[in-house]
């Protein structure tokens, strides 16, 4: 499997680079271009697309159709935050960056976090 932070070495977003891996070693087929407009924080530099990302493949993965159906995907989108939140003490793009967490290491440890908490 290629990590994330790679496929952003590539050219990829860092919210594209997380659901690109996902897909490949989960075999899975979420659209990468969910992603698309998720980078440089929303481009404001807002919440980390990568971070992003990784509730957006919660989302696919343990979303609901119905309103009536439990809403288990918030369960694991909490727990995700709360990890990104416990590491870094904030998900936001601007602040991540004057805090000198480059793009790799955020991307790579929203990803790992991902597996985690869906694992759990």
């Amino acid at each position: 499997m290629t990590k994330p932070s790679v496929y952003h070495s590539q050219g990829y977003t860092c919210a594209e680079s997380i659901i690109k891996s996902y897909n490949e070693e989960h075999n899975t087929d979420i659209p990468i271009s969910i992603g698309s407009g998720m980078g440089v924080g929303m481009t404001v530099g807002s919440i980390c697309g990568a971070v992003n990302a990784s509730v957006v493949v919660i989302g696919y993965l343990k979303g609901r159709d119905d309103k009536l159906d439990q809403n288990e995907a918030r369960k694991y989108s909490k727990e995700l935050m709360t990890k990104v939140k416990e590491k870094y003490n904030t998900e936001i793009c601007k602040e991540l960056k004057q805090n000198k967490i480059s793009c790799s290491e955020i991307i790579d440890f929203s990803y790992d976090a991902l597996n985690e908490v869906l694992e759990s």
